[in-house]
C-alpha cells in the first residue's frame, strides 16, 4: 500500500505529539555542566543530582568547596578530590543535590568575590533543581574548610549543618607568604578570634575533621574552633585521626555515621 506524502506528514506530526510529552518527563542525573556568570564573569561548576531525583519534591542540598590544588577555571577537576569520589563510590550514601563550584586561581574561598559565587552557585542549583532551603549543608576541605567558617560566619542560619575538614579561620603561614593579601581576611592570632567567629555561626550543627599529623594545616585551628563552638552550646563533634596528614578527607566522607547525621538535620520553617 502506497502511503502518500501529506498522510506520511500527518502521522509524523502526531507520533511527535504523543512522544514529545514522555521525552520531556526524562531528566539527566548524575554529575551536569552548569555555567553562571558573575559580576560579568562567566565560572563553570557542577551539580550532581541522585539517579531517583525527580521534580515532585524538594531535595537536601550540599554545597562543597573543594582545597587549594584544585582551583582552576575547567569546572571538572573540582569533582575529583572529596566530595566527588566519594559520590562515584558509592552514590546510595548521599540521596542530594550537591553543588561544586570552583575557585579560581591564586584567590581563596574566603575573599570576594569567591565566597559570593559559592553562594550563588547554590541559589541558582537550589532553584533549578528545587533543593529544599531547610535542609541545605556545606562543607568543605582545607581552604574550603577555610571557606565554610567563612560563610558560615558571613550568613549565619543559613545552613541546617556543616561539615569542616582540616579548616580553620587562620590561613596557614605558607598560605600568607604565597597570597599577601589574604592578610586583609585573616584574624589576629588571639583566642579572641576563635570566639568571635564561633558567635558569628552561632549554634550551627558542625562536625569537625582534621589529621592529628597534618602538615599543611596546623591541627590546632580545628582543635580551636572545636573549642570555641563548644562555648555556643550548640551541637558540635569533633573528630581527629591518629597518624594522619592533610588528606584526612577521604576518611571523613568514608565515615558510616557522617551523612545519616548530617541529612537529620533541618531549619524550622520560616514564618508564613
Amino acid at each position: 500500500m502506497t502511503v502518500s506524502p501529506r498522510k506520511l506528514l500527518a502521522f509524523t506530526i502526531l507520533w511527535l505529539s504523543m512522544t514529545t510529552p514522555a521525552y520531556a518527563r526524562r531528566h539527566d542525573t548524575g554529575f551536569l555542566d552548569r555555567t553562571i556568570t558573575l559580576q560579568g564573569t562567566t565560572y563553570k561548576y557542577q551539580v550532581f543530582l541522585p539517579e531517583e531525583w525527580t521534580t515532585h519534591q524538594k531535595w537536601p542540598i550540599i554545597l562543597a568547596l573543594h582545597g587549594a590544588g584544585e582551583r582552576g577555571d575547567d569546572g571538572i577537576v573540582q569533582t575529583d578530590i572529596g566530595i566527588g569520589p566519594a559520590i562515584r563510590n558509592d552514590r546510595s550514601r548521599i540521596p542530594a543535590i550537591v553543588v561544586m563550584p570552583q575557585c579560581r586561581k591564586n584567590i581563596w574561598w574566603i575573599q570576594p568575590p569567591m565566597d559570593d559565587l559559592a553562594i550563588a552557585t547554590l541559589e541558582a542549583a537550589t532553584k533549578e533543581f528545587h533543593g529544599d532551603p531547610q535542609r541545605t549543608y556545606l562543607t568543605g576541605l582545607s581552604m574550603g574548610g577555610y571557606g565554610s567558617w567563612h560563610l558560615a560566619e558571613k550568613y549565619p542560619g543559613r545552613f541546617a549543618a556543616m561539615v569542616v575538614i582540616c579548616g580553620g579561620i587562620r590561613p596557614p603561614t605558607a598560605a600568607l607568604k604565597a597570597h599577601p593579601e589574604l592578610a586583609n581576611f585573616t584574624p589576629p592570632d588571639d583566642p579572641k578570634s576563635y570566639s568571635e567567629a564561633a558567635a558569628k555561626v552561632g549554634k550551627t550543627p558542625v562536625w569537625i575533621f582534621h589529621g592529628a599529623d597534618d602538615d599543611i594545616v596546623p591541627v590546632t585551628e580545628s582543635q580551636r574552633m572545636y573549642a570555641a563552638m563548644k562555648e555556643q552550646g550548640g551541637e558540635v563533634h569533633y573528630t581527629e585521626y591518629p597518624n594522619v596528614r592533610h588528606n584526612s578527607w577521604d576518611k571523613t566522607y568514608d565515615e558510616p555515621k557522617l551523612f545519616p547525621w548530617l541529612f537529620a538535620k533541618s531549619l524550622p520553617p520560616k514564618p508564613k
